[in-house]
């Protein structure tokens, strides 16, 4: 069988312009390290053109290939993301020097994982639940180590390989591309609809049907010009080490997530939930005030502990009895417009369970839905307005070498034909505030929208 291919490539800090010279090709996609502005990012990978690409609305799932050939499926969408990945697999040294070597990339909608009464109104776009797409080609930018590496897959075509490689030969500048809003962002639910609903959550707390529910509200705003213009200025205002962009078609998410959902490399399993949050001081000395309030703060650190909990139960399922650890607990990470408790639970994942099987036993993620997480997202079904869609799901890949990286789809925009679409939301627990709760809802994502306003 024919060996991947890798490739030395010039390591160069601007990848933008590495990703804008494939961003005319189809479904271009982009994992985003945020460097060099933010601390935490390392890796930054590229790629366009898939081979195949697997879209879910509902039980159907379209599969198409790049020669125009479709069929649908009602299996599993785990199950039919894990048959491509055995389509294309390949063994061999070289597939271990490399996060990723090609595989699946996109991501899987907060529906994917809904109750049933969350499917009965869809979403504000015509997105479907899951989209990935398996690319045979990636420029693999390691920003720790200043490498880079360009990899092709034996199945990609010698054609698209010499388009690849020309394009990355010497991409231009960027050249403008613009961005207006032409009305301002809009919530989907008023201050006291949002009150009211704090107000029932925490009644179901009181009635034991659960012991936290994040409840998110929504936000809209009509756009003319180019997805791609906003992300570059949101990336420059909001750094963040698991962004993505991606877009198809009229649309495009733009994720500046802060948030690990599940790694895995090998064996080893590391998830990054994030539970608490409180804004950035104004000085020096007000800031530190902040975070030091943070880190005491007895209801913060019960959130964070609840999802610790869950996301230990959750990973149980795939990982061998006895290997869950929790080197991290309550530690402190600073972003532009907030600073989070951030955990890190790590354990081994068993030899006969793959990535896949992971992400699906422990999709959608705890820190986003609430615990018991069963009922939490039936609340959240009854009470938000306008559906997650992407908000709340998971972006990543699933590489051909067995690797596996996903964020929690948070600070997420999306944009669909002329509308911005973004979400903010909060772990309501017994002891919450209405209007605490709903100004750290907003501080999440002022900062996203402020600036879009201001272009």
């Amino acid at each position: 069988m024919p060996e991947m291919i890798v490739l030395d490539y010039p390591f160069r800090s601007d990848v933008e312009v590495l990703f804008n010279a494939v961003r005319d090709l189809p479904s271009p996609i982009w994992f985003d390290s945020g460097k060099p502005r933010s601390l935490q990012g390392r890796l930054d990978i590229i790629s366009a053109a898939p081979a195949r690409i697997l879209e879910t609305r509902g039980n159907a799932t379209l599969i198409r290939d790049s020669e125009g050939n479709s069929q649908t499926s009602t299996a599993c969408p785990f199950a039919l993301c894990q048959e491509a990945v055995d389509d294309f697999a390949l063994t061999g040294d070289k597939l271990t020097e490399l996060p990723f070597v090609g595989g699946l990339a996109g991501f899987f909608g907060y529906g994917l994982g809904s109750t049933p009464a969350a499917d009965e109104h869809k979403g504000p776009a015509d997105m479907p639940d899951m989209r990935q797409c398996y690319y045979l080609w990636a420029l693999v930018i390691n920003q720790q180590i200043s490498q880079a590496h360009l990899v092709f897959h034996p199945a990609c075509p010698a054609s698209l390989r010499r388009d690849i490689q020309a394009r990355l030969a010497s991409p231009a500048p960027l050249a403008n591309s613009n961005i207006a809003l032409t009305s301002d962002f809009q919530a989907s639910t008023t201050r006291r609809d949002y009150e009211a609903d704090v107000a029932r959550v925490k009644h179901y707390i009181t009635a034991g049907d659960c012991y936290q529910v994040n409840y998110a509200q929504h936000f809209s705003a009509q756009f003319k010009g180019e997805p791609w213009a906003a992300y570059l200025h949101l990336r420059k205002a909001l750094p963040s080490p698991f962004s993505t962009y991606l877009s198809w078609d009229d649309k495009a998410i733009l994720s500046l997530s802060p948030e690990r959902f599940i790694k895995t490399s090998g064996q080893q399993v590391e998830a990054k939930p994030i539970k608490g949050t409180i804004t950035r001081g104004i000085s020096v000395e007000e800031d530190q005030e902040q975070a030091i309030a943070l880190m005491n703060s007895s209801k913060d650190r019960a959130e964070n502990l609840m999802i610790v909990d869950l996301l230990r139960n959750d990973l149980g399922k795939s990982c061998e009895p006895g290997s869950i650890r929790v080197p991290k607990l309550f530690n402190l990470e600073s972003f532009a417009n907030v600073h989070h408790l951030v955990s890190t639970v790590t354990g081994r994942i068993r030899k006969e369970v793959s990535s896949l099987d992971l992400l699906a036993g422990c999709f959608p993620g705890g820190s986003i839905t609430g615990a018991p997480k069963k009922r939490a997202m039936e609340i959240i079904a009854e009470l938000e307005k306008v559906p997650r869609s992407i908000y709340c799901g998971s972006i990543g890949y699933i590489s051909a070498n067995g690797r596996m990286d996903t964020n929690i789809a948070i600070r997420t925009l999306l944009a669909e034909s002329n509308t911005l679409h973004c979400w903010g939301g909060g772990a309501i627990v017994s002891d919450s505030h209405a209007d605490s709760e709903y100004l750290e809802s907003l501080a999440k994502v002022s900062l996203l929208m402020e600036t879009l306003a201001n272009l």
